[in-house]
């Protein structure tokens, strides 16, 4: 598994893994080798910002990935302010994310915009603007600035990548952002038509150039395919199920057979009638060669990095099970 070695790999720290774990983690992701370290910010768990500036006070090398901060939970200068304060510090370590936020958690919260597509765009141009040093104002739809302009832009400025997953949202991704983001559940035939859908929103507007694609991938570790399968069907037979990925699913072609297999069997029986390739495609799961095997899958079609994700209810410990399948 050496020959990994020649690609970007990253983990993630789980939301449910409590705060204080985090600096022992990131120390212990930077002495296994892994090029990057990905935190996350989900409503009502850890601060992403807070997190990603201790995860680089705590290393010396380490990439610290942030995915995704919700678009519409700050005003853009304030995100921008963010970024710019820790790409000083800590010049071409930080990745920041913006997506649209869960609808659910930003209703709950009383930040819903009036258009996600819109917030999302208008957010991302006018911190990559920030962040290049400018002076401007702007009144879109959902953003008004008046003369903003940063006192302390980054001399290194990062790449801005919007975690985002369906068709209008990958293009808008290709027009704005330097990045993109994949959720989990991201399949090799995702992540090519996902290419694809950026290459559009970069030719739309006139924006050619390289473009990182970080894809999150759930993982797990086994002695064997069918013991790491067992444990994951539960959490990717859910997600499949739940009309939620529906846009990640449909271009493996499975969609049709997907909505067969509810009608059938329901949702009590969908689980034990999810064909065994669906996991295979969907995740890691089993032995190092089936890791090796997934991974090249993902990087031949297109991912610049991918980041292993431990399935629910794994705790921090499963950086070293990680490590010890990927390099032993």
């Amino acid at each position: 598994m050496k020959e990994i070695h020649n690609h970007n790999l990253g983990i993630m720290f789980r939301r449910e893994f409590p705060p204080e774990a985090l600096p022992e983690f990131a120390r212990q992701t930077e002495h296994a080798g892994f090029d990057e370290l990905w935190v996350v910010e989900d409503c009502f768990y850890g601060s992403g910002i807070a997190s990603a500036a201790t995860a680089l006070a705590c290393t010396e090398t380490l990439t610290i990935g942030l995915g995704i901060m919700p678009a519409v939970a700050r005003n853009p200068v304030f995100t921008a302010m963010e970024i710019a304060t820790l790409a000083r510090i800590y010049p071409g370590r930080f990745l920041p994310g913006i997506g649209h936020g869960m609808e659910k958690w930003m209703r709950q919260i009383g930040a819903f915009p009036t258009s996600q597509l819109a917030a999302l765009e208008e957010t991302t141009l006018a911190v990559r603007r920030l962040l290049a040093g400018e002076r401007f104002s702007y009144d879109g739809d959902q953003i008004h600035l008046d003369q903003v302009e940063l006192v302390h832009p980054p001399e290194v400025v990062p790449p801005v990548s919007l975690g985002v997953r369906g068709p209008k949202s990958l293009a808008l991704s290709g027009r704005a952002a330097n990045g993109t983001i994949l959720a989990e559940y991201a399949s090799p035939a995702y992540v090519a038509w996902a290419r694809e859908q950026i290459l559009s929103g970069q030719h739309e507007a006139s924006h050619p150039g390289g473009h990182r694609l970080t894809v999150f991938v759930l993982a797990c570790a086994a002695g064997t395919t069918a013991e790491a399968r067992q444990v994951l069907r539960p959490q990717i037979a859910a997600a499949v199920a739940s009309g939620k990925i529906d846009s990640q699913l449909a271009p493996m072609g499975i969609l049709p057979q997907v909505h067969e297999l509810l009608a059938s069997a329901g949702r009590e029986g969908f689980e034990a009638a999810m064909p065994e390739e669906w996991i295979g495609q969907l995740a890691l799961a089993g032995t190092p060669q089936d890791w090796h095997t997934a991974l090249e899958r993902l990087f031949e079609a297109g991912a610049s990095t991918v980041v292993l994700v431990p399935t629910s209810g794994k705790g921090p410990e499963e950086l070293e099970v990680f490590a010890h399948h990927l390099w032993r």
